[in-house]
């Protein structure tokens, strides 16, 4: 379900998301409060939603559909002009499990829905890696990465996604099949508790890895 003030922007998202196998519209919505209404009514396995919307905006629709207490969340991805630090922590803690820029392009916004899909989290590349260099920078590393139990080649992917790159660019750059990048993370998730690849790229940071 697509939730944002724009026609133009909500036209060519449903263009997009259309045209891909297994990716239907089911509903738009112009506002906040249309968003939660329509969002309850027909239950969309995903919900992008903008967050300068009349009515209540889009982080607070947000928390009215997944945030903390709800008891059958969606999946939201806040989708958005805006990258300020306050709207993607707004946004995550508000139970978005994905939130993307809207120039990040018809690749990463087909990703985002399929991994929100997934019940993954997805958060723009350029996001991802600042905000966890400041959270790397406001803590000390602990340097435990050598006590993870992680192969030297599920270290190298854990770099990758710390830096912010995509299945397919990990892939290109380490010379394996996106399967085999799949794989990798799925154990590397495992080992390390991690439900996602962003909390996986904030262990790399937190630990060191990324020195």
């Amino acid at each position: 379900m697509l939730a944002d003030d724009q026609q133009m922007v909500r036209t060519g998202f449903r263009y997009m998301l259309d045209a891909e196998d297994g990716i239907s519209v089911v509903g738009e919505a112009g506002d906040g409060i249309e968003a939660v209404r329509l969002a309850g009514e027909l239950r969309p396995d995903v919900v992008l939603m903008d967050i300068r919307m009349p009515g209540i905006d889009g982080l607070e629709a947000t928390r009215r559909l997944a945030g903390p207490g709800v008891a059958d969340p969606l999946r939201v991805v806040v989708v958005t002009t805006f990258d300020l630090d306050e709207y993607v922590h707004a946004a995550l803690t508000g139970g978005a499990v994905g939130f993307l820029l809207k120039d990040a392009g018809p690749a990463l916004l087909i990703e985002a829905v399929r991994a929100a899909a997934r019940g993954d989290a997805m958060v723009s590349p350029q996001i991802t890696v600042r905000l966890l260099k400041h959270f790397a920078a406001s803590q000390a590393p602990r340097r435990d990465h050598g006590q993870s139990g992680l192969t030297a080649r599920e270290l190298d992917i854990v770099r990758t996604v710390a830096r912010g790159l995509t299945n397919t660019e990990v892939a290109s750059e380490l010379y394996v099949t996106i399967s085999t990048v799949k794989t990798h993370l799925a154990r590397v998730q495992e080992k390390l508790g991690a439900r996602n690849r962003v909390e996986v790229a904030a262990w790399a940071y937190r630990s060191g890895l990324m020195e």
